[in-house]
């Protein structure tokens, strides 16, 4: 038993677009991948409505652990792998749909000792997959612009530079090793944020999370191993949180359904590649007044759907999806 699971378990996950998804997928048949397993609220719906087997992935291993009571109902149609979804078609090919949730499970911010939530004192980890280098490693190693330019490419945050001298200061003095304490360094170098607004730490517990776990390259390899495991006619449904992972997942959809335009109207015609996908919503789906009610969470959740053709799968570049990009990166 891992030490997440030492403490009581987190207040159950609600799930966000679910009813909207299944809508959009449905009928529902054949093997599908859900490729953020989480709490399996999603896995278990495309279950019960129809799907002949789920290929669960999830990257952290307290999603298994929590799925033992309910996982057993459904036989050899639920087949579960530790890893990556940008891996997926290491796991499955031929597959009749995947659907990706790209938000963090509330079982993860809910829990202190995982590090992810600056409303909980914990240690500062971040680890989805519970191994590798931690958010602590990050600010306790990492040179002073490259905290700063993680700050600001993944978190948006304009204060990235007054924030990152702050932890280069404070950590000569002692490691940064707690949620709480890096929350106190972040909110003394921003204003006192105003009833209704979000915490002053937010967008840099956000950036500071996207690199422990390489969200947005997992993101766009993802998307691209996506392409290559789905049979003609699968489906592919993304549901994202913010307007970075959107932006990656719109511009993938249209650049592979031979929807990107050309950049400059005076430059040679390119032949182009047969679109592999077919956008079945040209326009996100958000949620309806009735999710908002039972969820505020889902207020900034955006669901997107397309079909795989048969055309050959291809590549898209990161700097075509619109993929922040960090100094090494460049």
């Amino acid at each position: 038993m891992s030490a997440a699971t030492k403490t009581s378990h987190p207040a159950p996950h609600i799930p966000v677009l679910l009813r909207p998804i299944i809508k959009a997928v449905s009928p529902l048949s054949g093997v599908w991948l859900d490729g953020t397993f989480g709490a399996g609220s999603y896995t278990r719906a495309l279950l019960d409505s129809g799907a002949d087997k789920v290929i669960a992935v999830d990257r952290d291993p307290l999603a298994f652990e929590m799925a033992t009571p309910w996982a057993g109902e459904y036989g050899d149609r639920l087949e579960m792998v530790q890893g990556t979804f940008s891996k997926m078609d290491d796991y499955g090919t031929g597959l009749d749909g995947v659907v990706l949730d790209l938000g963090v499970s509330s079982m993860q911010l809910d829990l202190a000792e995982r590090g992810f939530s600056f409303m909980r004192d914990g240690p500062l980890d971040m680890r989805m997959s519970q191994d590798g280098p931690s958010a602590a490693d990050i600010v306790n190693t990492y040179d002073e612009e490259d905290i700063a330019d993680i700050l600001f490419r993944y978190g948006e945050e304009r204060a990235s530079r007054r924030i990152a001298a702050a932890f280069i200061r404070a950590r000569n003095e002692a490691p940064i090793t707690s949620t709480g304490k890096l929350a106190r360094l972040v909110e003394g170098c921003l204003p006192r944020s105003k009833p209704g607004q979000s915490h002053p730490a937010t967008r840099s517990f956000q950036a500071l999370r996207i690199a422990v776990n390489d969200e947005y390259g997992e993101l766009a390899t993802g998307l691209m191993a996506a392409e290559r495991a789905l049979r003609a006619g699968g489906l592919l449904a993304v549901v994202t949180f913010h307007s970075v992972e959107d932006r990656m997942v719109k511009r993938f959809f249209q650049t592979r359904s031979g929807g990107g335009g050309n950049a400059n109207r005076y430059a040679p015609v390119v032949e182009r590649e047969a679109p592999a996908f077919e956008i079945i919503n040209r326009k996100a789906i958000g949620p309806d007044e009735e999710e908002l009610a039972e969820n505020p969470r889902s207020r900034s959740a955006k669901l997107r759907v397309a079909r795989r053709t048969d055309a050959p799968a291809g590549e898209v570049s990161r700097a075509d999806l619109g993929m922040p990009m960090l100094k090494g990166d460049r």
